[in-house]
């Protein structure tokens, strides 16, 4: 896409998820990079820079540069506006702590295999406007769940979002209103793993761009409110073959499911309490991460069940694909999916075989489930050696800290940090990032 004439917004993934950049003009938005402090990694949304290695004071807070990948060029949704993501570079090299780098090594193992990974993020998040000087849930009368129309969106926002989506280049697939009120759901089309994370990224950015732009706010947080369920980013994973047929498909099998699939299942779920921090990353996401909840909290899957954590849904041949159901809809996308894939390939070089399928309608065949807290998760997370070393000591490090940051903040504000109740410091802490 030529930038000439137009702004370029760079942006890139912090490690929470947060959006970084800088608009650039003329030669500059042409050259296609800036520079930025490191020190936005080891930082808090509240903005204090934690003492994380070489990201802070001990090394002088030096300059990053983020290089524009040519290929994430679009239409932006802002006027005159080009977006593109930026690959962060420090002293020549990829910074190990750039999400998006942290993505690219995970897939790389199965580029090596011949197989490359395909992903499809399904987003949820909850449409607000202000009520007596405060955000709650949109008034829908006549909501219902798949709805469509003025009966959902009397506004326009959601509408609004979809089109920005389809003029900025997203294959958006559909659109439709969640089980609860002011819940919805926006399909975008599965493609690489890395441009699939990237449009999700982009996707989040632009819901929340729009909603501000109409009076209103949108948010991804696991569980903002008690009184209704929460909102997912459900990971559709497969791997696709040099000719182009889906890895995860047998038509010889009864269940037409390949051993690849199996395996990679069985390595996901052989993983299930390691992969919790990154997939449940915030104190909310355990209020969503609860029984009977429609999640991934239980290490189970099943054949086109939506209690299970690995849903299989019916489609075969190319659609055939694994569904894992935990991720929280404000967890990092390049996060999670590098976790998954970390996971997953373990289960295929391990050549693992998962349990039996969760019985449908029976109480769930297994005691494994989601830790209960995020300090819990970070703790399994941490116990998870080979995941740790697969994800590097420095991304470990840094995600950690920030997240026990977070904890420390939140147990200071609440009485009982153990509550499976939505606190009001939640609410406030992340819903104007997430």
């Amino acid at each position: 896409m030529d930038i000439k004439g137009k702004r370029l917004r760079l942006l890139f993934s912090d490690v929470l998820g947060v959006e970084r950049g800088k608009y650039l003009f003329g030669d500059v938005a042409d050259a296609g990079h800036a520079a930025f402090c490191i020190g936005v990694f080891p930082l808090t949304t509240d903005r204090e820079i934690l003492d994380i290695s070489r990201q802070q004071f001990d090394v002088g807070l030096p300059d990053v540069e983020a290089f524009v990948d040519r290929d994430t060029l679009r239409p932006g949704w802002e006027p005159d506006t080009v977006i593109g993501i930026g690959d962060i570079h420090h002293q020549g090299k990829p910074l190990e702590v750039d999400p998006r780098q942290v993505l690219r090594a995970a897939a790389e193992p199965w580029r090596a295999m011949g197989l490359e990974p395909m992903f499809a993020f399904e987003s949820e998040f909850y449409l607000l406007e202000q009520d007596a000087g405060a955000w709650a849930p949109v008034s829908l009368p006549s909501h219902r769940v798949y709805g469509t129309g003025m009966a959902v969106d009397p506004s326009g926002t959601v509408d609004a979002m979809v089109r920005a989506a389809l003029e900025s280049g997203f294959p958006v697939e559909g659109w439709g209103s969640e089980f609860d009120i002011s819940a919805y759901e926006v399909n975008v089309r599965y493609k690489e793993v890395i441009p699939a994370a990237d449009e999700c990224f982009l996707f989040r950015l632009l819901v929340k761009e729009i909603a501000a732009a109409n009076g209103k706010l949108a948010t991804f947080l696991g569980r903002p409110f008690n009184d209704r369920g929460g909102s997912g980013l459900h990971l559709n994973f497969s791997f696709r073959r040099d000719d182009g047929s889906n890895a995860f498909h047998d038509p010889n099998a009864s269940d037409g499911l390949s051993a690849l699939a199996r395996q990679a299942m069985a390595g996901v779920l052989s993983h299930h309490e390691g992969v919790s921090a990154l997939c449940a990353p915030h104190v909310n996401a355990y209020k969503r991460l609860q029984p009977d909840m429609l999640n991934g909290y239980w290490a189970n899957w099943g054949h086109d069940d939506r209690t299970v954590c690995i849903r299989v849904p019916p489609a075969r041949g190319e659609g055939t694909r694994l569904e894992h159901r935990m991720a929280d809809g404000a967890a990092n996308p390049y996060l999670a999916s590098a976790a998954i894939l970390h996971a997953a390939r373990f289960g295929v070089e391990q050549q693992m075989q998962p349990p039996e399928a969760q019985p449908v309608g029976e109480a769930p065949n297994t005691e494994r489930r989601v830790p209960p807290t995020l300090e819990a998760g970070l703790a399994a997370m941490e116990a998870d050696e080979e995941l740790c070393a697969a994800l590097g000591p420095w991304l470990v490090e840094t995600f950690v800290k920030l997240k026990r940051a977070e904890w420390e903040r939140y147990t200071a504000a609440v009485q009982d940090p153990a509550t499976t109740e939505v606190t009001p410091w939640e609410f406030e802490y992340y819903l104007p990032f997430f």
